[in-house]
């Protein structure tokens, strides 16, 4: 696969991946290379990563715990000060090798770590590669509000080896299916089409998937970097997702939701308002709405829950003067941004889902 340019990087793809890496640390020796990964990738992937790495330069490894919840300012701070203590200094890199939360985490720390080093991701599941790894976004939640402090630095490239992919567990790679959907919703009707029928994708399919995705996501950040436009459009399915996820996160009497989990739920209510609004058909509507139920599920909320989101729409990070935003669909493929909806349309979305 032919590498992708991004704002300032570039993307690459398995064996041209590990060329690019090595040839780029010969090239700018560095002082000390630090491996940001957690538990379960240093396990599962580390070993592999490690074996392609060709340098002299001294490798720290520092691990954190897996999982949404520590994506977190405490665990930010154990890791400056781990950086401190094994003598990273601003001429040190980091490569963050794991998931979403080690590619969010890991890039906030180094941007912020003597007011920045040097990065690269190594994204080891398919959320962070279709989503997390691709775009300069990093950062860490704040309590269980999603996303609240980061900053938009770009890394210094990105490695993809879709071989990390088989470690994963199925549920890990449904989490991360939900972004490609998206992307389909939002951009390319035919893309979204090839996802109607899963059954017929095998591994070589699914790479090429994967590639699409990531020329998706990347064509609309170039345009927008900083998301004053276009960019809102990958926000589809996370203003009412975000606020589920958070919800569930929080709520100890409930299964804490995988973000692509939570974001399949926010994009069947977003389409709804969508439909409220006439900008899709109720064809369109009744097909997003069973592809999603199909792949994960039908969550249950009562009435307290909903009005729970309700109010963590309130800290959504994307809302301005005070007013909701969401970005809507207008016709599969394209998306419709600084789209508002009241708590009304908002409950008669959750009844619809329900039902």
């Amino acid at each position: 696969m032919q590498p992708i340019q991004a704002n300032g990087y570039t993307i690459y793809f398995g064996d041209d991946g590990y060329t690019a890496l090595n040839r780029f640390l010969a090239e700018q020796n560095y002082s000390k290379i630090f491996i940001l990964t957690d538990t379960n990738a240093n396990e599962f992937c580390v070993p592999s990563f490690l074996s392609q790495l060709a340098t002299e330069t001294p490798i720290e490894i520092v691990e954190i715990e897996p999982g949404e919840l520590y994506k977190n300012i405490e665990t930010c701070v154990g890791v400056w000060n781990a950086l401190t203590e094994l003598g990273a200094d601003r001429k040190s890199i980091m490569i963050n090798v794991g998931g979403g939360v080690v590619t969010d985490l890991g890039g906030f720390v180094a941007a912020t770590f003597k007011r920045g080093i040097d990065f690269i991701h190594v994204p080891t599941t398919l959320l962070a590669m279709v989503d997390a790894s691709v775009g300069g976004k990093n950062g860490i939640d704040l309590g269980t509000l999603k996303n609240q402090v980061g900053v938009i630095s770009n890394p210094k490239m990105i490695v993809f080896d879709t071989a990390f992919l088989s470690s994963l567990p199925q549920m890990e790679m449904r989490s991360g299916l939900a972004e490609m959907l998206k992307h389909g919703l939002i951009a390319d009707a035919s893309y979204w089409e090839k996802f109607l029928n899963l059954e017929a994708i095998d591994v070589d399919g699914l790479d090429a998937l994967i590639y699409t995705s990531v020329t998706i996501k990347n064509t609309i950040v170039t345009q927008d970097p900083t998301e004053k436009g276009i960019r809102k459009a990958l926000n589809f399915g996370h203003t009412l997702g975000h606020a589920i996820e958070s919800h569930f996160l929080e709520s100890e009497d409930k299964k804490t939701l995988l973000h692509g989990e939570a974001i399949a739920v926010g994009m069947v209510l977003e389409s709804h308002l969508s439909l409220a609004k006439g900008y899709i058909s109720g064809t369109d509507y009744d097909t997003i709405k069973s592809t999603m139920n199909a792949l994960y599920g039908v969550i249950s909320f009562s009435d307290d829950d909903i009005a729970a989101i309700l109010q963590l729409l309130i800290h959504d990070k994307k809302n301005e003067f005070g007013k909701i935003q969401f970005a809507l669909l207008d016709g599969i493929g394209k998306v419709r941004i600084d789209q508002e909806a009241d708590n009304e349309l908002i409950v008669k979305a959750f009844a619809d889902y329900k039902s």
